[in-house]
């Protein structure tokens, strides 16, 4: 097995998901996180390996969590919820509720909502179309060529604004 070639994309590319966020701030005291997460990739294929890190203010103290599958969690040293998805089917949609108590601050200041990061691999799909058609090996030691090719897409920086 050899790697026969990496490449980079940024135009006319496939997103693997869809994601739809809805923060609503209530007050200092709570808001609440909706995340809708739609697979664009058809169902006969599946991603693997799914973090999904949905930023929280900073001043959070408690969180209330629900989602449809995996495990989602609070982590506090990362100001997010993790959300873990071993395997994620294909077409699927999935959602996550989450609300938040806040502490009151002396000097309330706005939260930046950063980006919500997405890290994923998506075996035998390609972001961008391109596809092994021809491939020919040319070795005198008798390599034995099998008719196989392995696609993987990985989340380099998969960010969606809030």
């Amino acid at each position: 097995e050899f790697e026969l070639m990496r490449y980079r994309v940024n135009d006319n590319v496939n997103l693997p998901f869809r994601l739809i966020p809805a923060v609503q701030e209530e007050g200092q005291t709570k808001c609440s996180i909706n995340l809708k997460v739609i697979a664009n990739f058809s169902e006969k294929l599946f991603a693997t390996h799914v973090v999904i890190k949905v930023p929280v203010p900073k001043n959070t103290s408690k969180s209330k969590i629900k989602n449809s599958f995996g495990r989602a969690k609070y982590e506090p040293e990362q100001n997010s919820i993790v959300w873990r998805i071993k395997r994620f089917p294909g077409k699927a949609e999935c959602m996550l509720s989450a609300d938040l108590e806040l502490v009151r601050t002396v000097r309330p200041k706005a939260w930046t909502r950063p980006p919500i990061n997405v890290e994923f691999q998506v075996p035998m799909f390609t972001a961008s179309g391109v596809h092994v058609r021809f491939l020919r090996v040319y070795d005198k030691a008798g390599y034995h060529t099998n008719r196989w090719v392995r696609y993987i897409t990985k989340a380099g920086g998969y960010q969606n604004k809030i």
